[in-house]
């Protein structure tokens, strides 16, 4: 690709950008939501136009594209569509496929959910074998059993590929060179994602650098100008057409997307004992999806729960909150429950409707007498500026809820969910179409979540971060409680269902761990312990600082509200301070001891 610019609706998504993939390749594509990853991978395979440039494929060579939304129209099965345009002898290849991403082929397309014509797409692409693949988030709708098939498949391939994802163990294990779209440049690093944000942030450390550099020079040739008119002296007018190029390159400079100020809305706390299942079963049809299954989750718990797709998580997740009858047993909920849930379908969004009324629109966050308003944690707030700090723009807010990427749609769900209180959140594949600075947020916020979490994911880096619990299902109504996350669930278990591979190394690392002292500690729990020590130093120099504040013998009679203020903090501080001082010793007595 060379010179290629492009632009839509006014802003440019990329200029004059130049990019080579080289045979063999492979490459992460990864951005912010929205900073344009899927609209490139699109030029590249020649389904979107630029308005400059050139995209250049040798002769004899092929590309093809994974589609999130593919057209089917014109074919009968999911079949017909995966094997349309290969020879009569390559027809095994999608017959393979569907097994590893469990799409059934015979599926007529009517019928077929938007999961099941993405696993369609994906074994098209993988039969169709081209030079360079180019996939968008291929892990969406795929279990872990079939992303491992994926991660095995694109190993052993000898093909580029360019891969978009949200799934950090899928990209860390595949990749060995990234690019980075960052406000409309494209930067590429010659190692995989594992490097990726320790390249970024010496990249924005460098720019912050040459930035503070810029604004003294600016500073100083300012003062210059205004010295030389106050001592009435004729100016260098070449030096102050210098300063106002200066001025002209700062202004020019596109400011860093920052995070979303996403912040949880806790409610009153809930009771000590949050769900109690005691002997649940329930079978559908010939399917038994739960056998004599026991649970009980306490306030502060992360309850994962993990499994092949269709094997009755989300049956399992509707009983525990009540909201599903099981043939026997029985669920008591806690007191004083107050319940969000993210819904994976994204079903809370109507398409349609543009994102302010989606917000505004909302019963629950409607502010009475008020059409530029919501309710937000109890508190009024204009609709834009909440919008805003999910990292929406104003011209967004009367857009349609269709014309959004998958990370955008993800967040505007976020918005929704984070703006009501809640004791207890039901998170249904949140992970997806995320990017990375969401998804550490994401995670950061779960952590400090003072309610309890019910999780449905198929990201393993995620569910390592973030559960405490991890329920297997596996099949034939069995379901089993582990403590930990997912790598903690493989320890114990020995083995990954369905990957044979897998299965030696995991077999290899537990008999070089059963040599060693058991630290004792849950995957989150060592975690916690990493990150306390750094939370109690920050803690320490805010106390600190409040301290040397209030050290002021004068500051009580000349500013009571702000004597108080400090006060408060100064109490809170130390209040945290405490509580993380207990947690670590706490948790370095659980690892010693053990």
């Amino acid at each position: 690709m060379s010179g290629i610019s492009l632009t839509f609706g006014g802003d440019p998504v990329f200029s004059d950008l130049d990019l080579v993939v080289q045979p063999g390749d492979r490459v992460a594509l990864v951005g912010r939501n929205g900073s344009g990853k899927s609209t490139l991978m699109k030029v590249m395979a020649g389904l979107v136009e630029p308005d400059r440039g050139d995209t250049v494929i040798p002769p004899g060579k092929s590309v093809g594209y994974m589609e999130q939304d593919p057209s089917m129209e014109g074919f009968a099965t999911l079949g017909d569509y995966a094997s349309s345009g290969l020879e009569p002898g390559e027809l095994y290849k999608v017959e393979r496929a569907g097994e590893g991403l469990k799409f059934d082929p015979s599926r007529a397309i009517e019928t077929a959910s938007g999961g099941e014509r993405r696993r369609a797409a994906l074994a098209k692409l993988m039969a169709e074998a081209p030079d360079l693949m180019l996939l968008d988030e291929p892990t969406n709708h795929l279990d872990i059993e079939a992303i491992a098939w994926l991660e095995r498949e694109l190993g052993a391939t000898r093909a580029a590929f360019v891969l978009i994802s949200h799934d950090r163990a899928f990209l860390r294990a595949l990749t060995r060179a990234t690019l980075w779209i960052d406000r409309g440049a494209v930067r590429r690093h010659e190692q995989g994602f594992e490097a990726f944000e320790t390249w970024r942030d010496k990249v924005w450390d460098e720019e912050d650098q040459q930035r503070h550099k810029l604004n003294r020079l600016i500073k100083s040739e300012a003062r210059w100008a205004v010295e030389g008119i106050s001592a009435r002296r004729k100016r260098n007018q070449g030096r102050v057409r210098a300063l106002q190029a200066l001025r002209a390159e700062r202004a020019s400079q596109i400011k860093r997307q920052g995070a979303a100020a996403m912040a949880l809305e806790s409610s009153p706390k809930s009771g000590r004992k949050v769900i109690e299942a005691k002997g649940l079963s329930k079978t559908f049809g010939d399917q038994q999806i739960v056998r004599n299954f026991d649970l009980m989750a306490q306030r502060g718990d992360r309850v994962a729960f993990v499994g092949p797709n269709g094997v009755g998580k989300t049956t399992l997740l509707k009983m525990l909150l009540g909201q599903e009858a099981p043939d026997e047993g029985s669920v008591t909920l806690g007191t004083n429950l107050e319940v969000a849930v993210f819904d994976q379908a994204r079903a809370q969004l109507d398409p349609e409707m543009s994102l302010w009324d989606s917000l505004t629109g909302d019963p629950e966050m409607r502010v009475s007498g008020k059409a530029d308003q919501i309710m937000v944690g109890g508190q009024p707030k204009h609709v834009v500026g909440y919008l805003k700090e999910f990292l929406f723009d104003e011209g967004q807010a009367r857009a349609a809820v269709k014309s959004l990427s998958g990370g955008e749609k993800a967040r505007l769900l976020l918005a929704k969910l984070m703006a009501k209180s809640s004791n207890l959140l039901v998170l249904d594949e949140p992970t997806n179409d995320l990017d990375v600075e969401t998804l550490d947020l994401l995670q950061e916020l779960l952590d400090d979540y003072d309610g309890t979490v019910l999780l449905v994911s198929h990201d393993r880096d995620f569910l390592d971060r973030v559960a405490t619990t991890t329920i297997a299902m596996e099949g034939n109504g069995r379901a089993t409680v582990y403590a930990g996350g997912w790598s903690d669930y493989i320890a114990q278990r020995g083995d990954v269902v369905g990957d044979k591979e897998e299965k030696t190394k995991t077999s290899k690392s537990k008999i070089k761990q059963d040599t060693k002292p058991k630290t004792g500690l849950s995957f989150s729990e060592k975690h916690r312990l990493e990150k306390l020590p750094a939370e109690i130093a920050r803690l320490e120099a805010e106390i600190a600082k409040l301290e040397e504040l209030m050290s002021d013998p004068a500051l009580f009679t000349r500013e009571p509200v702000k004597f108080q203020k400090a006060t408060e903090a100064l109490v809170e501080r130390h209040e945290k301070l405490s509580n993380s001082e207990e947690e670590w010793l706490m948790l370095e007595e659980k690892a010693e001891g053990a």
